[in-house]
């Protein structure tokens, strides 16, 4: 008796919990300010109406074709022989490195270099909203870069022996990652850029930091220098986390990491930006 009680509770539960997510979500969508989506559109608009974020997207999708089906290497699928897109998904965070930052750069180093972020600071807006539109705007092309893999997917659907022999949860994990990931870089991206003066410099600042981040951290901690310390410091990286994606783990522990390192990066940037507002 005591069971069914507890059973028809934990139902009435469940169904609660489902009326009140979309109810919850649909909350979240509300409170995003009208100033931040404006600033989303106008970033937006500024990659796609100079043809800036096709270029990008096009030069990421060549250089991904080029390594997964013609040049001699390890991310080659036809000499790996397996109908996996796993390679893939090894290569892929090596090219966000170089690409992300190329299109955050632009965010604040931009606007200082051209003056235009005095002006900015001068529109009725608060720092965060425009940090967090810049965010989501690099965030959404970076996203976009990953569209025209759907194609690859396709292809190693049908080459499978039989058709179809692919692994899709290890598949749909390890885009899930990616996509994880590629906010990451962005926020250490958008970090990079309230950090610099010119737009040279904060794309090489963003490739050191998102290589730090994702490799060199993993690297360091390999050496074993610091005892019991180096799984901290592997912890630390972004390597291990995005690691359980790319086997179909969806964890909630690497999910809390990158959302940690997101706001991180995000609420340094709301810091520099304001000094920087000071300071002009």
């Amino acid at each position: 008796m005591v069971n069914k009680k507890r059973k028809n509770k934990g139902f009435r539960l469940q169904a609660i919990s489902d009326k009140l997510l979309p109810l919850l979500i649909a909350y979240c969508l509300l409170q995003i300010k009208k100033t931040m989506i404006a600033i989303l559109k106008k970033e937006l608009w500024s990659y796609f109406g100079n043809w800036s974020a096709w270029v990008i997207i096009a030069a990421f999708s060549l250089i991904a074709t080029l390594f997964l089906f013609f040049f001699d290497n390890d991310s080659n699928i036809f000499e790996i022989g397996m109908a996996s897109l796993q390679s893939y998904f090894v290569l892929v965070p090596w090219l966000l490195m170089f690409i992300i930052p190329a299109l955050s750069m632009k965010t604040f180093a931009e606007e200082q270099q051209t003056g235009t972020l005095n002006w900015l600071f001068s529109q009725p807006l608060k720092v965060s909203d425009l940090v967090f539109g810049k965010f989501l705007s690099v965030w959404i092309v970076g996203i976009l870069c990953l569209i025209p893999s759907l194609i690859y997917l396709y292809t190693v659907y049908v080459l499978g022996v039989p058709e179809g022999n692919i692994d899709l949860g290890m598949t749909f994990g390890s885009y899930i990652g990616l996509i994880i990931l590629i906010a990451a870089f962005s926020g250490v991206g958008i970090l990079a850029s309230s950090l610099s003066q010119n737009q040279i410099m904060a794309y090489l600042l963003g490739v050191f930091m998102c290589f730090i981040m994702y490799f060199g951290i993993e690297q360091l901690a390999s050496y074993k220098l610091l005892g019991g310390a180096d799984f901290i410091l592997q912890n630390i990286g972004f390597y291990q986390h995005f690691l359980g994606f790319t086997r179909g783990l969806i964890d909630f522990k690497d999910v809390a990491y990158f959302a940690l390192i997101i706001g991180i990066t995000l609420v340094l940037s709301n810091h520099f930006i304001n000094k920087k507002e000071v300071e002009l």
